[in-house]
């Protein structure tokens, strides 16, 4: 076989046998690297905020008061951009578009109706999880341009305030958008029992794999036979 019939297939995804069988969808580091990206994203939602509007100004107590949030913002956000940065070069291949993700988004009814067994199967990523990928990296690079255009301290001599006037509106509309997408990513999970704990513990079952993402799992059992070569396990 060759490595496009395992382009779904990540390295530290494996199958392990036992009662019920563990499939290993998320290795430690890419956990780690998730959380820290999921944590700094809430930090720069609620920092944000905290400076769009007079009304939303309280929040700006978690950070230490106005000074503190205008200060440590920028910053998280440089910790976000190289987070995902992270991720991207971990999950952008397996994110790739293909025709069965055509074919999921053509059943959405049956995907909010929960009735997958009329759903084609797909990779290690549906469609929606594919989307929310592609969407936040977008955001992602937008929110950075926009955000070293307007962080004074540093860049503020390289751009003109009418320059900064319409990257501060851009960086508001990515943000926006970015927090939609994150409650539709976030509201997913919850709505998907089990997926909570494919970026908790690494793991899902055999049986969660089979119904969400059978193209994957097939792909992960034909690559681990071909890895055992029908002699002895995998270590």
């Amino acid at each position: 076989m060759s490595k496009t019939d395992f382009d779904d297939v990540e390295r530290g995804d494996g199958i392990e046998l036992g009662k019920p069988v563990k499939v290993h969808r998320y290795s430690g580091g890419a956990r780690i690297n998730h959380w820290i990206t999921a944590i700094s994203l809430v930090l720069l939602a609620l920092s944000g905020l905290a400076m769009f509007h007079p009304s939303l100004f309280f929040l700006s107590g978690l950070f230490g008061g106005g000074q503190w949030t205008r200060a440590i913002h920028p910053w998280i956000g440089v910790v976000l951009f190289f987070s995902f940065l992270g991720l991207f070069v971990r999950f952008w291949s397996a994110n790739l578009w293909k025709r069965e993700d055509s074919q999921w988004l053509a059943h959405a009814n049956d995907v909010i109706s929960g009735n997958e067994e009329k759903l084609p199967e797909v990779g290690k990523y549906n469609a929606g999880q594919k989307l929310v990928f592609w969407s936040m990296s977008l955001l992602i690079i937008i929110l950075i341009v926009s955000g070293v255009m307007i962080w004074n301290e540093y860049f503020g001599s390289y751009t003109s305030i009418n320059q900064q006037r319409w990257a501060l509106l851009v960086h508001s509309m990515a943000a926006v958008a970015a927090i939609c997408v994150w409650i539709v990513h976030v509201y997913a999970a919850i709505w998907v029992k089990g997926t909570i704990n494919a970026m908790t513990r690494g793991t899902v079952t055999g049986g969660w794999a089979w119904r969400h993402h059978r193209k994957w799992l097939r792909e992960l059992t034909s690559k681990q036979k071909v890895k055992q070569g029908g002699s002895k396990p995998a270590a």
